[in-house]
């Protein structure tokens, strides 16, 4: 664990690792796009994530692992801008697609009802929906 770990609160550390998450995003098609990175530096500013810490999971996201979060609103809300990101360069493409599945089994989303809630998330930031329609919407799908 480098030093920097040592001091952060758990809001932090789960801050960290969802913005990692929105970074592998970005780099499913290998190429961070300009519309990309505007959401990137955007997010980590939200994120409180700063300029070293930033450059380090540009240079290595797969050194934080996908965590769970405490609640279901909580895990609609990342999904939310996970999804923002993959439309960040005004197009969707199957690897990004992909990813974006495999993230939402990482934040408890059920593996069974993984494709149609990614599905729902994706046509939803496409419609351009805010977070409270998209939140409405992705429990529709989710209904358990």
């Amino acid at each position: 664990m480098s030093i920097s770990n040592y001091n952060l609160s758990g809001d932090q550390k789960r801050n960290i690792e969802h913005f990692a998450s929105i970074v592998k995003l970005a780099l499913a098609d290998a190429v961070i796009t300009e519309g990309e990175e505007k959401l990137l530096k955007r997010l980590a500013k939200r994120f409180h994530i700063l300029d070293d810490k930033y450059k380090e999971i540009l240079e290595n996201s797969d050194k934080y692992p996908r965590k769970g979060f405490h609640s279901y609103n909580e895990r609609i809300e990342h999904l939310y801008d996970l999804a923002k990101m993959i439309y960040a360069d005004d197009a969707v493409s199957i690897k990004e697609a992909s990813v974006l599945r495999k993230i939402c089994v990482g934040l408890g989303f059920p593996i069974n009802n993984v494709e149609k809630v990614a599905d729902e998330a994706i046509h939803l930031i496409l419609k351009d929906n805010d977070l409270e329609d998209f939140t409405k919407a992705i429990k529709q799908v989710n209904k358990q």
